[in-house]
């Protein structure tokens, strides 16, 4: 019995683009850029710049350069979540990255398949496309949920900032010094902006709909209404701070009733493939037969579309909304 090692070679090959994305994403901008960095990013870059307009200018323009280039036709599947993942690279570095781990990733297969050329080079297309994609959306899922988890407390410290005479601007602009990343330099965005005469319900709005995050449309609502008819803004924050650990403690409790069904779901989906790859690996030519009958590539399609729905089947049934 023989043992293929591509399968192994094309799982290495996958997590070695995923290093070097990462390798390079910090290398470029420095460890400034991780969410857990110590001292938010937006402090970083005053201690070293020294100019508050310009680090305001540097970071919108990262923050909102990648809904800009939805219209690119390889970039729109990555222009959402890596505007949630608020990732500094421009869809134009992007769009090189993918390209320059492509060509890794054929290297590799080159040096460690004896695949056809055209096989390689779709498979190293899909590597890199792949790999950026999941190492956007590793980002992406990683930052939202570290902003739903800062936003209440966060809350409560502008509560705490209005109780003993500050104005919101003030409250903001703590928020921004005090709490770590990824919410102090969103917050301390807004600070900035307000500090150069836009309205801070505006900028809050902006900010909620670029992350498109419910709990951030309710605070922008609150502030916003409180700005036209009056009224006492910390006791409104409180409420909603309140109202927002309420929604995600049942979150969490959805999240936890579900778990069994998800990960059901992630083995029926995954169990197909790697089933496969347990074939390939065990006996690699025991689908050489199978490949003449003309019957092969339709079925294959029609395998492959079924996996697919599977996918978007499991996900719905045990996707709750709250």
């Amino acid at each position: 019995m023989s043992i293929s090692i591509e399968p192994i070679i094309y799982g290495l090959i996958f997590i070695g683009v995923l290093v070097l994305v990462e390798g390079l994403y910090l290398t470029v901008f420095g460890k400034s850029i991780s969410l857990n960095s110590r001292v938010n990013r937006r402090l970083d870059m005053l201690d070293k710049m020294g100019n508050r307009e310009q680090v305001m200018e540097k970071l919108r323009k990262e923050m909102t350069q990648h809904l800009k280039a939805r219209n690119i036709p390889i970039y729109a599947i990555l222009s959402s979540k890596a505007q949630k993942a608020a990732i500094a690279f421009t869809p134009k570095q992007l769009i090189m990255l993918m390209g320059a781990v492509s060509v890794f990733a054929f290297v590799g297969l080159t040096i460690g398949t004896d695949t056809q050329v055209p096989i390689r080079a779709a498979v190293s297309l899909g590597i890199g496309i792949g790999g950026v994609f999941v190492w956007i959306n590793s980002k992406a899922s990683k930052r939202m949920k570290l902003l739903e988890e800062q936003l209440p407390d966060a809350i409560e410290l502008m509560v705490r900032s209005l109780r003993v005479g500050h104005p919101f601007s003030s409250a903001i602009s703590i928020v921004a010094n005090e709490v770590s990343d990824p919410l102090a330099t969103e917050f301390g965005i807004i600070a900035d902006e307000s500090a150069y005469g836009r309205d801070v319900g505006e900028a809050l709005k902006d900010m909620a709909e670029r992350l498109d995050m419910q709990d951030l449309r309710f605070l922008a609502v609150a502030v916003t209404i409180q700005q036209q008819s009056g009224g006492n803004l910390a006791e409104i924050l409180d409420g909603l701070a309140k109202v927002i650990r309420a929604r995600f403690r049942l979150f969490r409790r959805v999240k936890a009733i579900t778990a069994e069904a998800q990960w059901s779901g992630n083995f029926l989906s995954a169990f197909p493939v790697l089933a496969l790859v347990g074939i390939q690996m065990i006996k690699p030519d025991y689908y050489d037969e199978s490949m003449t009958h003309p019957l092969f590539i339709p079925a294959c399609i029609a395998v492959g579309g079924f996996l697919v729905t599977n996918i978007f089947v499991m996900r719905s049934l045990v996707n709750i909304k709250v």
